[in-house]
């Protein structure tokens, strides 16, 4: 059996706490809206806005944040954008209205566009294939555990001191990562203490056919695959529920349901729980798959497939006012969505024509992911001002919209190997897409 260096798990704890409070950071607002509305007077549709201002940027510095990423290494490039998001999570509380908040969660966005892509780097660095979709696992069990570490300990800053002091807080965590962050990571290749061994299993497994190893494309060549586009649909319909539960279900849970900040700290954070061990399972199951005999396709897309199905449940808790029943039902969804990202988050490093795009390609997909944070925020707040507080409509089209992406990972995405390119000539550059 081929060893790999025992500390690859730790690099990818790293990564776990970087998104853990990568989603602190970005759900504070959620948590803080309904005090925030009456502090400074803002109604549904501003706060909308506000809480869609994070998804512009974070969207659409996806693809130059891969590139970065793939040019700076994943040690330079997770320190910028952890520490970048961390001081404008600091300068939100600062916010004295509708302007001031808006501008603080653009600037938020563009350095949280980073996070996730870097992750992929570092599981791409540090992990042979059979294991990705388990390392992939860890670091996106770290949204899960973010959401629920954030709703009690924002719920806590906010009722012992004040809303302003909770964004504080949040973001010196981040800040402390970065120190502890650019002390102990290095690339493979730079790790001093590895078993030359070890090491050299691991570049070897990384390693693709000559004729790409070293392949340059043009960037928006990728486009002309289709298992691209299979990964942006899909990613696009999976976030759309799974951000209703970054921007609207702390209003949902106070509003709807009555809940108070300590009930929102308590049972508002079993659905983001349950999130923890079903991104763990979904990377478990898939790489199981894998090791069994299943083709990586299968393996992937069974896992894909099942999860977003799963998610769809989201759409009954419109039609029921018991908690406990609400609380289940968002419990499976959010474990459906997170079996599920364990997946997407291996896509990336499953489909790259080169270790220089890796990044970029977790870029691209989360790009089109987060196009929906936008769609989710802003077409939630416009149902609340035109139903007078009514959560049924973005319920039902959250469930309808996971059912839209299981049959996109079903029909659109395609096999799962490295994109067949031509490499980029002096005159010109010329990429095919061989599907």
């Amino acid at each position: 059996m081929r060893r790999y260096p025992r500390i690859r798990w730790l690099m990818i704890v790293f990564c776990f706490f970087a998104i853990a409070i990568n989603y602190i950071d970005r759900i504070n607002l959620a948590i803080a809206a309904p005090h925030i509305k009456a502090d400074l007077g803002l109604d549904d549709t501003s706060m909308g806005l506000i809480l869609g201002a994070f998804f512009w940027t974070y969207a659409l510095m996806q693809i130059p944040a891969g590139r970065l990423l793939d040019r700076l290494g994943a040690r330079a490039g997770l320190a910028i954008a952890v520490g970048w998001w961390s001081l404008f999570t600091v300068f939100t509380s600062f916010g004295k209205g509708f302007t001031s908040l808006f501008a603080a969660r653009l600037a938020l966005g563009l350095g949280e566009a980073g996070g996730n892509p870097g992750c992929v780097k570092v599981v791409y660095s540090w992990f042979p294939k059979k294991q990705r979709a388990t390392a992939s696992g860890i670091f996106d069990a770290g949204p899960r555990a973010g959401s629920a570490l954030a709703l009690p300990l924002v719920a806590w800053l906010i009722s012992v001191w004040d809303w302003e002091t909770s964004f504080i807080v949040t973001g010196a965590l981040g800040l402390i990562w970065v120190v502890i962050w650019l002390v102990f990571y290095r690339e493979p290749e730079e790790m001093k203490g590895l078993d030359e061994t070890e090491r050299q299993n691991l570049l070897e497994d990384r390693a693709l056919p000559t004729t790409q190893a070293d392949a340059k494309v043009e960037l928006w060549s990728l486009f002309r695959h289709r298992n691209v586009w299979g990964m942006m649909i899909g990613f696009f319909c999976m976030n759309f529920a799974t951000y209703f539960f970054v921007t609207w279900f702390p209003t949902y849970l106070t509003v709807a349901h009555g809940f108070s900040l300590k009930e929102l700290g308590t049972l508002g954070a079993i659905p983001a729980l349950m999130g923890i061990p079903g991104s763990l399972l979904g990377g478990i199951v898939s790489d199981t798959l894998y090791r069994k005999g299943f083709s990586l396709t299968a393996a992937r897309k069974t896992c894909l497939i099942s999860g977003m199905l799963l998610s769809s449940v989201i759409a009954f808790a419109a039609f029921t006012d018991s908690i406990t029943v609400i609380l289940t039902l968002f419990s499976i969804t959010y474990a459906g969505l997170a079996f599920t990202a364990a997946n997407i988050w291996t896509l990336p490093a499953d489909v790259a024509p080169a270790s220089n795009y890796v990044a970029t390609l977790g870029g691209i997909q989360n790009f089109a992911g987060n196009l929906a944070g936008i769609v989710t925020a802003s077409f939630t707040g416009l149902m609340l001002s035109l139903s007078h507080g009514s959560f049924v409509v973005p319920l039902l089209v959250a469930g309808g919209i996971c059912v839209l992406g299981a049959l996109t990972f079903m029909f659109v995405l395609g096999k799962l190997e490295p994109l067949q390119i031509s490499p980029k000539s002096d005159a010109n550059v010329i990429a095919t897409a061989n599907q």
